[in-house]
């Protein structure tokens, strides 16, 4: 890899633990990756929580788990 475009958070953990988003993106630094901590509080909304000079954006985009999980089993089970 020649670097990162972009780092999305989503489903459980990455779309509600902010503790958890700051800590890996402070490891990423080296990278240019520079998280806001202003817009980082926040937990279900799909936004950029990356700063505005940060090199890589960060985005927070909410999933819905069970409705995924369900959409591969029916089309696992109309595969067979």
């Amino acid at each position: 890899m020649n670097g990162v475009d972009a780092i999305v958070f989503t489903a459980g953990v990455g779309e509600n633990d902010i503790g958890m988003r700051d800590v890996i993106c402070n490891d990423l630094g080296n990278l240019g990756i520079k998280l806001d901590l202003v817009k980082n509080k926040v937990r279900g909304k799909e936004t950029i929580i990356s700063r505005d000079d940060s090199r890589v954006k960060i985005l927070l985009i909410p999933t819905n788990e069970e409705f995924m999980i369900a959409r591969d089993t029916y089309n696992i089970v109309n595969a067979l």
